[in-house]
């Protein structure tokens, strides 16, 4: 099979009129393309006999252009392997967005045509290949069933005349997955609902994204925890809202101040995640989940309800959603696939009355034509056969055995400078650290053994924080060793 290269018959143009040698206008080529970007560190050049023959010309002429571009330290030749750009530069390459040039053009008072998403800063450590990632809750790829998700997608991918049919099932999703995740959802939560009160997305992130695009427009509020999902309230806030914080504390967001603020104006939204908070993993009491169904209906206030892992609860039973509930419509339910199998399946679940259902639908076709509606009905396929029912229960048994070896863990590694509470779910322990102890070093000393944790800055909008997530459910018994041996190091 040939070897994908970059058109170096258009790149490079050769002057036989020039008083510049053409092997030298060659080397001079490459090496400009090199300072552009256009070829990276680590590329390798085509063969010289390769190079000759697309721009035709003697191979000899490009062998003595790839020994000057080594002499001025631009390629490194490696033995029985080819031509390569160094790693190391000689000159550092001009980046086409770089934060000099930014800062320069912004200094000159001139409108800019793109939206400020977020300001840049330095990043504190090149990143790299890590032999172990400490995530904030994932579940363990390794255990879920994608091979049958494969071959259920190989096999409607060779029936073309199934295709129409998916293609024509619209934007809210495959009929197929809408209904088995109807009759699952009212089987595990309670929640009365047709296919048609289902929408399927590309991740809960866009169910959250989508719901809150249809209530909220340029100076809407939104009560979200004191401590949030950071991702949701960056999200609100580029939609225009201004977010009202109210405290939470170990039964969950506190419902009376909540009721306070509808006393005074009505908010836009709440967005609230009852189940396994996000981060601190507490759960919201049964009173001010009742409470909480009475606020809703009287003060008419629209609620979107984050349930990204309900089905992982490993003590008693769980409590059932506020979207279970009689709430007149108001409470938008969310959840995740993704949770359920692996982060790189990328589906989530919107539920609301038929009517919000459809527009949303419409609103979401204007982001997003069509969810990949093979993997959609192949996914539906797995609810239809039980397999998916059967991981949930191998997956809930296996991650309350890893959530009390990695408890046990944190209790022998961290000694005095941590505390937490044993979660009754989720796939994450949240972890506070003692005002002093500083987790962005203790990140770095981690990176130096081969390990990634995130420093824990996202969490920082709340000046008394100094804690994070730490995810246990996709590591072995292996990996949980591996890292309970680099923080008793890195203490």
């Amino acid at each position: 099979m040939a070897v994908q290269t970059l058109p170096f018959g258009t790149l490079i143009t050769v002057d036989r009129q020039s008083a510049i040698p053409i092997f030298r206008q060659i080397a001079n080529s490459l090496i400009k393309l090199i300072r552009k970007g256009k070829i990276k560190p680590g590329y390798q050049l085509p063969a010289t006999r390769d190079m000759a023959s697309v721009l035709k010309l003697n191979r000899t002429t490009i062998v003595a252009a790839y020994e000057e571009m080594q002499a001025q330290g631009w390629l490194e030749v490696v033995k029985r392997k080819g031509n390569f750009v160094t790693q190391h530069l000689p000159l550092t390459s001009p980046k086409s967005f770089e934060e000099n040039k930014r800062e320069k053009f912004l200094s000159l008072d001139q409108k800019i045509f793109y939206r400020q998403i977020a300001v840049r800063q330095p990043l504190t450590r090149q990143l790299k290949p890590y032999q172990l990632m400490i995530n904030d809750g994932y579940p363990d790829a390794r255990i879920a069933p994608l091979d049958l998700i494969i071959d259920r997608y190989k096999f409607l991918s060779g029936r073309t005349n199934e295709h129409s049919r998916l293609l024509a099932e619209g934007s809210k999703g495959s009929n197929l997955l809408r209904t088995e995740l109807a009759q699952f959802l009212s089987k595990t939560r309670a929640l009365d609902v047709t296919p048609e009160q289902v929408l399927i997305t590309h991740g809960a992130q866009l169910a959250i994204y989508v719901a809150a695009s249809m209530i909220l427009q340029p100076g809407s509020t939104v009560v979200v925890g004191d401590l949030n999902y950071p991702l949701a309230d960056r999200l609100f806030e580029q939609l225009g809202a201004k977010l009202i914080t109210v405290k939470v504390d170990e039964n969950g967001i506190d419902i009376d101040e909540i009721e306070n603020i509808c006393k005074q104006s009505v908010p836009s939204l709440l967005y609230i995640v009852p189940h396994h908070h996000h981060p601190t993993t507490v759960t919201l009491s049964a009173a001010r989940r009742n409470k909480l169904l009475d606020v809703v209906r009287r003060y008419r206030l629209p609620v979107i309800e984050d349930d990204y892992d309900y089905d992982f609860h490993y003590e008693n039973a769980p409590i059932l959603p506020l979207a279970s509930a009689e709430h007149d419509n108001f409470v938008l339910y969310i959840g995740s696939i993704s949770k359920t199998l692996s982060p790189t399946v990328r589906l989530g679940y919107l539920i609301g009355a038929e009517d919000f259902i459809w527009q949303a639908a419409k609103l979401k076709q204007v982001i997003d034509i069509r969810g990949d509606v093979l993997f959609e009905e192949s996914v539906g396929h797995l609810f239809n056969s039980g397999e998916m029912q059967r991981h949930l229960r191998r997956s809930v048994k296996l991650y309350k055995s890893r959530r009390d070896d990695f408890c046990e863990i944190l209790n022998s590694s961290l000694g005095d400078h941590a505390k937490f509470n044993v979660p009754n779910g989720g796939m994450a322990v949240w972890t506070s650290f003692d005002p002093g102890y500083s987790i962005p070093q203790l990140s770095e000393r981690l990176a130096a053994q081969g390990i990634y944790l995130n420093d824990g800055s996202i969490y920082k909008y709340k000046d008394d924080t100094n804690g994070m997530r730490l995810g246990f459910a996709s590591l072995n018994t292996n990996e949980m060793q591996s890292f309970a041996h680099a923080l008793k190091k890195s203490r």
